[in-house]
C-alpha cells in the first residue's frame, strides 16, 4: 500500500513563502510522475504542478507560474512545492499525488495515490 504524507502547510501573510513536502512510501519512487493539487472551500479540486520521474519536465498551472516551483529528491522519496509570493487566493488544502506512469499530467483522474492533504492559509 502506497502512502503519501504531506507536511509544511500553515498560516502565512500575503507575500510570504511556504515549502510543502510529500514523503512517499512507494517502491521505485523515481519511476513515477508526481503532482500537487489543491482544493479551496466551495471550489473544485485544481491542478497546481507536476514533475516527471527524472525531474526534467515540470508543468505548472498558469496562476502559479513564476511563484511556485515543484521539485523532487528521489533518494529521499520526497517531492516538494516551494510557494513564494503567496496570495489569499492560494488558500486551500494542498494534496500530493502519485502517478504509476512516467508522463506528467494535469488531470486528477490520472493519479493513482493521494495524500491526506495539508492546509495552507494566506491572510491579506
Amino acid at each position: 500500500q502506497v502512502q503519501l504524507v504531506e507536511s509544511g502547510g500553515g498560516l502565512v501573510q500575503a507575500g510570504g513563502s511556504l515549502r510543502l513536502s510529500c514523503a512517499a512510501s512507494q517502491r521505485h519512487f523515481s519511476n513515477y510522475a508526481m503532482g500537487w493539487f489543491r482544493k479551496a472551500p466551495g471550489k473544485e479540486r485544481e491542478f497546481v504542478a507536476a514533475i516527471s520521474p527524472s525531474g526534467a519536465s515540470t508543468y505548472n498551472v498558469d496562476s502559479v507560474k513564476g511563484r511556485f516551483t515543484i521539485s523532487r529528491d528521489d533518494p529521499e522519496n520526497t517531492v516538494f512545492l516551494q510557494m513564494n509570493s503567496l496570495k489569499p487566493e492560494d488558500t486551500a488544502v494542498y494534496y500530493c499525488a502519485s502517478r504509476v506512469w512516467d508522463i506528467v499530467s494535469p488531470e486528477a483522474y490520472n493519479y493513482d495515490y493521494w495524500g491526506q492533504g495539508t492546509q495552507v492559509t494566506v491572510s491579506s
